[in-house]
């Protein structure tokens, strides 16, 4: 019985992509705290998300890390890296023993640590000549979960997020229903019973014309992509000027979640 979470990692985490009534995210990580509170005593559950946007990996060890540490909770989730790999000349390999010295000090303070693969992008524009990459990445952090016996949420394998209603108009943040079903995966990943299959098949959608395919990609790399390569060219975060969410309560978080639907 799992009485207290803290979520470790960047904009994944912090749940972009995932409004909730008041314009700030909720995101998986919120509803998987939902999911654990739902089965701890009223009160006795506590949750806090450290996750910013934008924030590499020595970042997220940086500022996060000792803070998750601190607070010693029975669960740290830990996803750290993908902005990392999806910059030129970024060694995966390199990375991995960057990410493992981090897994060793959460180890240290935590009861579990559930480490997070990222996930396949075959279908995203630009990021699919990474996949590469991100595989390699993938494979040694589920290595070092198996030396430290640790949980993996695998995105990689969750195909049901491979459909586009999963991802939010920018391409690299899922919806609230593709968080959604990320949350009930980690769910199941940590043995628990869910309320609804992460790997339930989406209603068929009518298909698209290659002029749609074409206008919407347009847009999107109007909309989306320059902005992101200008941020890059300019040494720029999201991520700066934001701070973490910190200390959430699971009821608020689902009054969010309703008033959202």
């Amino acid at each position: 019985m799992i009485g207290s979470y803290v979520a470790v990692g960047d904009s994944f985490t912090e749940g972009v992509g995932d409004p909730g009534p008041d314009g700030a995210f909720v995101g998986w990580a919120d509803r998987f705290a939902v999911l654990l509170a739902d089965r701890r005593p009223e009160g006795d559950f506590t949750y806090t998300n450290l996750a910013v946007r934008g924030k590499l990996l020595d970042q997220i060890v940086a500022d996060q890390v000792p803070r998750a540490c601190e607070l010693a909770p029975d669960l740290i989730s830990f996803c750290a890296g993908g902005n990392d790999i999806i910059r030129p000349g970024t060694d995966p390999d390199e990375l991995a023993e960057r990410f493992e010295r981090a897994v060793a000090r959460l180890a240290d303070a935590a009861g579990t640590v559930l480490v997070t693969t990222g996930f396949d992008t075959r279908g995203v524009p630009v990021l699919k000549h990474l996949r590469g990459k991100i595989a390699t990445y993938n494979m040694h952090v589920r290595s070092i979960a198996d030396r430290y016996g640790f949980p993996v949420l695998d995105l990689w394998s969750l195909k049901t997020v491979q459909d586009r209603r999963a991802w939010d108009s920018d391409r690299l943040h899922l919806s609230p229903e593709g968080h959604t079903r990320v949350a009930l995966r980690a769910g199941q990943v940590l043995g628990l019973e869910v309320p609804a299959d992460p790997d339930q098949p989406w209603p068929p959608l009518p298909p698209r014309g290659t002029l749609e395919i074409r206008r919407d990609d347009v847009h999107w790399a109007r909309e989306y992509l320059v902005p992101w390569i200008g941020r890059r060219l300019r040494g720029e975060s999201s991520g700066d000027h934001v701070t973490a969410k910190g200390h959430l309560s699971p009821d608020d978080i689902k009054m969010r979640i309703e008033a959202a639907v």
